[in-house]
């Protein structure tokens, strides 16, 4: 920004004035009505708001250092994707506590490493829901796979070029999916390259 500019007024959050509910699909969706309050004292009367649970996600890595994932389809996504380890936190669950379960059902591992990748609203301006980020290191069989029977998947273990391959053409086609890869990538890169330092 260039100094001849004026300072910029401080940014303020938005006010929930009220909310009311619509209506309640089910356990996985509430449609709310809030009547909001801009920063400069506008008022939005009639502003939609999605309830969902929140979800965590997990790129999980072998102990044999190849990376645990799906290929499967979903109804919101053409055609077949990857995606990652990863469903919604139950009630009173926390984030993490979820990330082990997911990892235990799905895939039948378990990990002695968590890192906390961070979390993300899915949708800036109508929520529905907070994504929760994690890696699991040193993943190992531990458990037969519990899977859900709504769901056709395959699990593939895919090694670091395959997976960096898959990210780079699209293949994770869920922008949560591709941001747990990524990130996950990332903090490995971070945490090899201050090994090396400290080395």
């Amino acid at each position: 920004m260039s100094s001849s500019e004026p300072p910029a007024a401080p940014l303020r959050p938005w006010k929930t004035l009220a909310r009311r509910v619509l209506c309640r699909v089910n356990r996985f969706l509430t449609v709310e009505m809030h009547e909001v309050e801009l920063p400069d004292g506008r008022k939005i009367a009639d502003w939609p708001w999605l309830v969902t649970p929140d979800y965590a996600n997990v790129l999980a890595r072998r102990v044999d250092g190849r990376y645990l994932c799906f290929r499967q389809p979903k109804y919101a996504v053409d055609g077949i994707s990857l995606a990652p380890v990863g469903g919604f936190i139950e009630a009173g669950e926390e984030p993490l506590a979820a990330a082990k379960r997911e990892l235990r059902e799905e895939t039948g591992h378990e990990a002695p490493e968590w890192h906390d990748l961070g979390r993300g609203a899915v949708d800036a301006n109508r929520g529905a829901g907070t994504a929760h980020l994690f890696l699991a290191l040193g993943a190992v069989p531990k458990h037969p796979r519990h899977i859900d029977d709504l769901e056709q998947q395959e699990m593939l273990a895919l090694t670091r070029p395959e997976l960096e391959e898959a990210l780079e053409r699209g293949e994770f086609k869920v922008l949560a999916w591709a941001a747990v890869i990524a990130l996950g990538l990332r903090f490995l890169d971070r945490r090899d390259s201050s090994a090396t330092r400290d080395g």
